[in-house]
């Protein structure tokens, strides 16, 4: 049987492995409050903050849950995030592992002020 595809947000994180849902509500809060104006869209399966070009996106796995802002913003930040894995396109977070709540404020923040400051008409 093929799975619905969630229509919004809360319903991603509903189906989301139950051990990973306590994270990706905190990680939907920070990622909220560092872009009011953003959308919360699904986009290719996963949830997408845009405004309207791409601020960040997260995808819920079975043991972890991975943050995507872009190449260039991870790279800024991947001293800080030491205790995680990164890959070039994501920070992976367990569902062990607390939450590097302050580091994703940054990043965020980081991504909104870039978005914002961009005169081209590119999505990403």
């Amino acid at each position: 049987m093929a799975r619905k595809r969630p229509a919004s947000v809360a319903e991603y994180i509903a189906a989301a492995p139950p051990e990973g849902r306590p994270h990706l509500r905190k990680l939907y809060a920070i990622l909220t409050k560092a872009a009011p104006k953003a959308d919360a869209i699904i986009k290719w399966g996963n949830p997408f903050f845009v405004e309207p070009r791409f601020l960040f996106a997260f995808s819920a796995h079975k043991a972890h849950l991975s943050l995507a802002p872009t190449v260039k913003t991870l790279a800024l930040f991947r001293d800080a995030l030491k205790k995680y894995e990164t890959t070039k396109h994501f920070l992976k977070i367990r569902y062990d592992q607390p939450l590097p709540e302050a580091v994703i404020r940054k990043i965020a923040r980081h991504r909104v002020k870039e978005v914002r400051s961009r005169t081209d008409k590119s999505f990403w």
